[in-house]
């Protein structure tokens, strides 16, 4: 049940993917539903987030691997960032994948999904370099910086994770890019675990919502035992 007042994530997924398929604003890979969903003129939000501070003072970058933010992650390889993403459901004891700039002959390729995998080093999450900025794809976010993905909360595992490692902080900027009609202002229901954001970014537009604070690590008492015995750096984390 969702708290008085407040919309359930769920119907708010299904209501965005219903309207950028039913509008036309969706773009490949088809459909929208079930996945972060691709949108029109995505590399114009790419390139209004690199206007701002957090990108221009940003060295390493962490990334989510998805459509909408390959604009993101080939620009930040061409300005000479260091990406990393997560290989998918950090299933691997070397859970992030590292794209450093000087060491990859074609930026296009190694900013795929498949290509990261192949082009990406492989590296445990102590040899992640202190993340400057995070960039995060959405399904919707809240005009107040609530974020609402796919439903699976991977994104939010791999914040608490950094986050318990000291690769970031508070004070670590997350952004999203999104088309302006997954901006909602429904008083969504959020979780305590939910990473919320500092900028919101569009084709048209920048907003910096009055967020509240942050997680400061893994809430262990969320997570099931499936998923701790499913993924190799949660039970590092927990041992140590």
């Amino acid at each position: 049940m969702s708290p008085t007042g407040t919309t359930d994530k769920e119907s708010i997924r299904q209501r965005i993917w219903d309207d950028l398929e039913e509008s036309g604003l969706a773009r490949f890979p088809f459909p929208p539903h079930g996945r972060i969903p691709n949108y029109e003129n995505a590399a114009a939000a790419a390139d209004r987030l690199a206007d701002e501070p957090e990108w221009t003072e940003a060295a390493a970058i962490k990334a989510n691997p998805d459509a909408p933010q390959l604009p993101v992650r080939r620009r930040a390889l061409r300005e000479g960032k260091t990406v990393y993403m997560a290989v998918p459901r950090l299933r691997d004891e070397r859970c992030f994948l590292e794209l450093d700039p000087a060491d990859l002959e074609s930026y296009d390729e190694a900013t795929t999904v498949s290509g990261s995998s192949k082009h990406g080093r492989p590296v445990l999450p102590d040899e992640v370099e202190r993340i400057d900025l995070i960039v995060t794809g959405s399904v919707a976010v809240t005009d107040g910086g609530g974020r609402i993905g796919k439903g699976e909360g991977y994104s939010d595992l791999e914040y608490a994770i950094l986050r318990e490692l000291d690769l970031v902080d508070a004070e670590t900027p997350v952004a999203t890019t999104v088309h302006e009609r997954q901006v909602i202002d429904d008083a969504a229901a959020l979780d305590d675990h939910d990473v919320p954001m500092d900028l919101i970014v569009t084709p048209e537009r920048v907003r910096r919502p009055d967020a509240r604070e942050p997680p400061t690590g893994i809430d262990w008492g969320r997570l099931e035992a499936e998923r701790l015995d499913e993924i190799p750096v949660l039970e590092r984390l927990r041992e140590a």
